[in-house]
């Protein structure tokens, strides 16, 4: 679920608040990492879990109006649409998906049902909705595209469940649009014949990308002051208080991939620090970051340094 790009900004932010309570804890800096990780899978299973209670909200809507004493037409041809759709079927009815949010006590829209309730409405008077109803064909990659379209337009980007996540977790800020996108990927990819598991993906791909997580946290912290120095080499005529934060911390965890990690190409680091500078930092920031980045990393290949392993790792 996380991509090594993620998961770098999880540590920038572990050595960001690190740096900023001055903790010389590691063991609370790992906690700390670990938890962060977490809570991004929390986040993705509180989204399925209103996913779920969508469907179940056109269930429950549809069986109320069909026991009205006095039922309209309109109550008795309510569409059945949402309530038969065979991708919002397939999560409803997903087990192990249901345990894990169970697991993590994220099924709590029964206590904030009025978000639900916001959600459905918008649904309900969408134009995404009247296209669905009035189509005749009714087959799984309708049903798909309409889960798709209901996440993309109505779900990802309103407003008061952005409010509600922040209220909930103020971490998940940052989590939101990593984990919508990884969502609207799943939907957009799911099939008729997926198993369970779909639903229920790894936080981490696999065990070298949960060690990348917690050795370039220790690395970086335990070979601090060594990779300041590189930094100070290059901004000896620099105001120490002018470079950002941030821009300090980034440019330490790539020296420490290009020193450290043997496996990791050049060009893969820089690409990946640079793309989060523009995105966490400063608007010049990935500039100066670049420059020196750059100028460190032909010093470091001319001295020998790199100790890269396989082709086209420089």
């Amino acid at each position: 679920m996380l991509t090594r790009r993620h998961i770098r900004v999880k540590v920038m932010q572990s050595i960001y608040a690190m740096t900023q309570s001055q903790s010389q804890s590691l063991d609370k800096e790992l906690k700390f990492l670990q938890n962060s990780a977490n809570d991004t899978f929390k986040l993705y299973l509180l989204t399925f879990s209103l996913l779920k209670e969508l469907h179940n909200m056109a269930v429950t809507q549809f069986e109320v109006a069909q026991k009205k004493y006095l039922a309209t037409t309109q109550d008795k041809n309510l569409n059945k649409k949402i309530i038969d759709n065979q991708v919002f079927i397939l999560i409803s009815n997903n087990e192990l998906l249901q345990d894990a949010i169970n697991n993590a006590q994220m099924n709590c829209w029964d206590l904030d049902s009025e978000y639900v309730k916001i959600i459905y409405k918008k649904i309900i008077e969408s134009d995404i909705y009247k296209r669905y109803v009035s189509e005749k064909k009714s087959d799984f990659n309708t049903d798909r595209d309409f889960v798709v379209d209901v996440f993309k337009e109505i779900v990802a980007p309103n407003e008061k469940i952005y409010d509600y996540i922040e209220g909930f977790n103020l971490t998940w800020i940052d989590d939101f649009s990593i984990v919508n996108t990884f969502i609207l990927k799943l939907l957009k990819n799911v099939k008729p014949d997926s198993n369970e598991k779909y639903f229920v993906p790894k936080l981490f791909k696999n065990d070298d990308d949960k060690l990348f997580a917690t050795d370039l946290l220790k690395k970086v912290t335990l070979n601090d002051e060594k990779l300041q120095s590189y930094i100070h080499e290059k901004t000896i005529n620099w105001d120490k208080d002018r470079i950002a934060v941030l821009d300090n911390i980034i440019i330490k965890m790539a020296i420490c991939e290009f020193l450290k990690f043997p496996t990791i190409p050049v060009k893969v680091t820089l690409n990946e620090y640079l793309e989060i500078a523009k995105e966490y930092s400063t608007e010049k920031s990935s500039i100066f970051i670049n420059g020196i980045l750059d100028n460190l990393s032909k010093e470091f290949q001319e001295r020998n340094e790199l100790n890269k392993i396989g082709r086209g790792l420089l």
